[in-house]
């Protein structure tokens, strides 16, 4: 099926200037690299996102769930298909004690809307970068907290696309994983669980937590953020600095010196290049101290070697 066809049917069914061709996504990684997308949609409402699922399945088109792109590395030859990001979902509201998030807000923003009204829960959330359908995915979390411990349950569509709500027990959140990818979900919002709570106190807290992100971590670089998960009885960021890889640079990106669990892009790098070093610290830590770092962080995409051209998805 042709992908400019793809693309003229996709406008009827979503906003016509929410569906670009040929998108390149640079801009919406925190990485700032990859390749293009063959058609990127970014629906306003559940129904569209809805409809899109249905026409991918319909027309057997390949569709790739694209958050805001903190904790993910796009390949250099891009995405073939449509790639669908709920950027334009962003509502955080009240109900009751509990917090209402669409899936295209920021974890951050949900943070500061439940400060704003005095409620307590999600202050470990004050520095992560993500959506929130990105951290329920990847059951995100920081100092000491985790989204399985404020999550009362998720509004999906299901791979055919169905409107479904699933409770928390149902997601089978772990360390940074869930079954979402598994099971086809795509996230459209979450509820929190919350506890009313003293300003000032919450407050404190996401102070000191913010201060403590921004004094150890390397913000001043695009990256990914934290690359690898932590390994039982270890810190991946330990073993990396104890591998003596910080400064370590393949192309334009190098391992950071502030802190070794961040691999940085100081110099217009390659998703190429991140992979390869990302790659050379497992290999290099794992010849050490024979543990195995697994990356926290999604690669997707093709490589431009293997890339289809996109005139046609069928070949």
């Amino acid at each position: 099926m042709k992908i400019e066809t793809v693309f003229s049917e996709l406008k009827q069914l979503v906003k016509a200037e929410n569906v670009k061709f040929d998108e390149p996504l640079f801009d919406y990684t925190y990485t700032k690299m990859g390749g293009n997308a063959d058609v990127f949609v970014t629906p306003s409402t559940y129904e569209e996102a809805q409809k899109v699922i249905k026409y991918s399945i319909q027309h057997e088109v390949p569709v790739t769930f694209l958050g805001n792109g903190s904790n993910v590395i796009i390949r250099d030859g891009g995405i073939r298909g449509i790639v669908l990001s709920l950027a334009n979902l962003t509502d955080i509201s009240l109900k009751e004690s509990k917090i209402v998030a669409q899936s295209g807000a920021r974890i951050i923003d949900a943070s500061r809307f439940a400060l704003e009204h005095d409620l307590t829960g999600l202050e470990f959330a004050c520095g992560i970068p993500g959506t929130v359908g990105g951290a329920v995915y990847m059951n995100a979390g920081a100092y000491g907290g985790e989204l399985t411990d404020v999550l009362d349950h998720a509004v999906v569509l299901t791979s055919g696309g169905e409107l479904l709500k699933v409770d928390k027990e149902e997601l089978g959140l772990e360390y940074r994983k869930s079954l979402v990818a598994e099971k086809g979900y795509l996230v459209l919002e979450a509820t929190f669980n919350m506890e009313d709570g003293n300003h000032d106190k919450i407050k404190e807290k996401m102070d000191e937590l913010t201060y403590l992100r921004e004094s150890k971590q390397p913000l001043e670089y695009p990256s990914c953020g934290s690359v690898f998960k932590r390994p039982p009885g270890y810190f991946a960021g330990k073993l990396i600095q104890d591998s003596e890889l910080q400064g370590v640079q393949i192309g334009g990106a190098q391992v950071s010196t502030k802190h070794a669990g961040f691999i940085v892009n100081v110099d217009n790098a390659t998703a190429s290049d991140y992979i390869a070093v990302i790659e050379h610290v497992q290999k290099t830590v794992k010849e050490k101290f024979g543990v195995e770092l697994e990356r926290e962080v999604r690669i997707i995409g093709e490589d431009p070697a293997t890339a289809r051209a996109s005139e046609s998805l069928s070949g």
